[in-house]
């Protein structure tokens, strides 16, 4: 048994060590990120009802309803998520990251990431920034005109920026940017300036 899992443990080791992430482009939750459709919303972490959900969480999926037009007011947006009528579904089920208390919902923006050592993709959000975030569980009238500015004004021109400049290397760029300070989570100072260099 032992033998089996220290195979196990080299094979993920070898795999995760070969991987190619790469920065292929970007695309609408909706129509690039599988099984995404309008009254889903997917979420970090593990499977999860409404009744369960954290305070943040809750919040980023009254966020998201709002949104997506699916509810005019924080307290419709409560009653659907309650209503047994929006799935819930974590990211990882769809090849797919969220942020803290997150949510991806099926307008949003997403970057697409290919591997191309082995031909899986992956999926993510656009950092919203600092402040007044979904990612927090905020949710005021600044959230969501802030993430439709993202959907209608900035992602437009990132998905073409892309189109001309890609693809990115990110695996390259994760390890540069580690080595000028990052820990390429909570600190990306150095990714974004070398993403910009890269793009720009």
């Amino acid at each position: 048994m032992a033998n089996f899992i220290d195979d196990a443990n080299k094979k993920a080791l070898e795999i995760m060590q070969n991987a190619q992430p790469t920065l292929v482009g970007m695309g609408v939750a909706k129509d690039v990120v599988p099984g995404m459709h309008k009254k889903l919303i997917m979420h970090a972490g593990p499977p999860i009802t409404w009744e369960k959900m954290s305070g943040p969480l809750r919040g980023a999926v009254i966020g998201g309803l709002i949104y997506e037009g699916l509810a005019a007011n924080p307290e419709e947006a409560e009653k659907l998520a309650a209503s047994g009528e929006i799935e819930f579904d974590p990211c990882h089920h769809h090849q797919a990251v969220g942020p803290m208390a997150g949510v991806v919902t099926a307008s949003m923006p997403v970057f697409i990431i290919e591997n191309k050592a082995y031909g899986n993709f992956a999926y993510c959000t656009m950092n919203e920034g600092l402040g007044n975030v979904l990612r927090f569980g905020a949710y005021g009238e600044d959230v969501i005109k802030h993430l439709k500015w993202m959907e209608k004004t900035l992602y437009p021109v990132m998905k073409q920026t892309l189109e001309i400049y890609g693809p990115v290397d990110l695996k390259s760029m994760i390890a540069q940017a580690a080595q000028m300070g990052d820990e390429v989570h909570n600190r990306n100072k150095a990714a974004t300036s070398l993403f910009i260099r890269e793009i720009a």
